[in-house]
């Protein structure tokens, strides 16, 4: 399965190229931008997968250097400050990797420790 089958193309291409400066990455919006806050937790848990390259169940530091390729092969690697951005964004509990535990909490749903998928996404850029 690739990301283009469980997100728009185009999304993707205006989320990456959004994003081109180094230092620029900001992973509210861009996750907002690919459309992830409209989905479902299985496609979410599907995303997930993509991403963790070794298929561990985690995205380790290392892997998410490089989450932009995931959704698109072009894209530029995340600085040393941008991947540990987002390191500290979603590893809740200090072990170093974001799990993909998906729990459903009313019309929002939840990674726990992948919080910059899932509660930025319902509560920060939710509707109103």
């Amino acid at each position: 399965m690739s990301m283009t089958d469980l997100l728009n193309a185009e999304d993707i291409k205006k989320a990456v190229g959004a994003f081109t400066a180094v230092d620029s990455f900001d992973h509210k919006k861009f996750f907002q931008m690919v459309g992830l806050k409209k989905k479902s937790p299985d496609d979410v848990k599907k995303v997930f997968h993509i991403l963790d390259k070794d298929k561990s169940g985690f995205i380790e530091e290392d892997e998410l250097g490089f989450i932009l390729k995931g959704f698109s092969p072009d894209a530029r690697d995340l600085s040393v400050k941008e991947t540990k951005t987002l390191m500290a964004a979603g590893d809740k509990d200090g072990d170093g990797k974001i799990g993909v535990d998906v729990t459903t909490v009313g019309f929002s749903f939840l990674i726990s420790e992948l919080r910059i998928m899932i509660v930025l996404f319902s509560w920060d850029c939710r509707e109103d």
